[in-house]
């Protein structure tokens, strides 16, 4: 009952936030209106962006934001990690791979190769790999000696991530007979 529960309780409160968002403006429309009309929004915005009239607008946005260190920081930010899961550079984390923590004893870790090659910062023979923690929305980034590095080509990035956030404990078997 727990996810079932867990999960029925983070709909609401996603729907109780868009409501209270755009309470203020139309205090009259039914619940999760308020999701609808962000949803469209955000769409709307979306659609805007793609056409050339709009590039100019989003570009000075880019701009105003650049000209201060602290909204600069946080947008690059913001930027890159959007694009990362559902932009252009979303292939980012479409590479699982297995890699090894110590040597001693075969202990090893699953992440995400980040950038394959780190020579432009001076680091040689080394990758970045992104490790997602389980049970959380964070992670850690390390350096790692590429002959440390195990890429699973078998193992597809979204249940590679669905393993890894789960702490190990969905079903791998399942995970394939659903495909």
């Amino acid at each position: 009952m727990a996810p079932v529960f867990f999960t029925v309780y983070a709909l609401f409160a996603i729907l109780r936030w868009g409501d209270d968002l755009i309470h203020d403006f139309f205090p009259q429309l039914f619940p999760g209106a308020g999701l609808l009309i962000l949803l469209a929004f955000i769409t709307l915005v979306g659609l805007l962006t793609k056409l050339f009239v709009f590039n100019w607008v989003m570009e000075g946005l880019e701009h105003l934001f650049n000209q201060s260190p602290v909204t600069r920081l946080i947008y690059s930010s913001l930027k890159d990690l959007f694009s990362a899961f559902v932009g252009d550079k979303k292939k980012m984390f479409s590479q699982p791979v297995m890699v090894m923590l110590f040597k001693e004893s075969g202990v090893q870790k699953l992440g995400f190769i980040t950038k394959q090659d780190l020579e432009v910062i001076g680091v040689k023979g080394m990758s970045a790999v992104y490790f997602p923690h389980s049970y959380n929305f964070s992670g850690n980034l390390y350096l790692v000696p590429k002959e440390n590095i195990t890429v699973l080509h078998d193992f597809p990035a979204a249940d590679a991530m669905k393993f890894i956030v789960s702490g190990g404990v969905t079903n791998i078997e399942n995970m394939n007979q659903e495909k």
